[in-house]
């Protein structure tokens, strides 16, 4: 590797011998880096690597900040809940709606509590329409194993 392209600031685009890149890289008092090492004869740029590098993580800093964390939040019920539980477990309900994490509520059917499948269907049911102000149904009540799982999306704020 005898010749590199040269490109960046302050400098003329063109093909330059090593040394006399690294020599116009000094005195520019910047780095010379090598951007396309495959490319014949490999492409090399001037510039300051270490402010380069700054900026790079300052813009992943920024895409970071910008993405939100969902956060999944769990309410359990069990098939024969009784009201004043149910009032409780549906005010925190609201309350991590409001702050914007999804909810996952489920029924927890416990020995032969299965037999109550129904009673734990209406219970998911009347809390996903007593929220339905704050959040969307995701998925409707599915049986998985114990257990009857149902989503609820925080609605976006206008």
């Amino acid at each position: 590797m005898q010749e590199v392209r040269l490109v960046g600031d302050n400098v003329e685009p063109g093909v330059y011998k090593i040394t006399e890149a690294l020599r116009l890289a000094e005195e520019l008092e910047v780095d010379l880096v090598e951007i396309s090492p495959n490319a014949d004869p490999p492409v090399c740029k001037l510039m300051d690597y270490g402010k380069f590098l700054y900026q790079q993580k300052k813009r992943e800093k920024e895409l970071k900040a910008k993405s939100s964390q969902i956060t999944v939040k769990e309410i359990r019920f069990g098939p024969q809940t009784d009201e004043h539980d149910y009032e409780f477990k549906k005010k925190n309900a609201e309350k991590f709606l409001k702050e914007g994490s999804k909810l996952k509520a489920f029924v927890f059917f416990k020995g032969r509590s299965i037999i109550y499948k129904e009673q734990g269907q209406i219970l998911l049911l009347r809390l996903a329409q007593d929220l339905e102000e704050h959040g969307k149904v995701e998925a409707l009540p599915v049986l998985e194993g114990k257990r009857m799982i149902m989503f609820i999306a925080p609605k976006k704020k206008k």
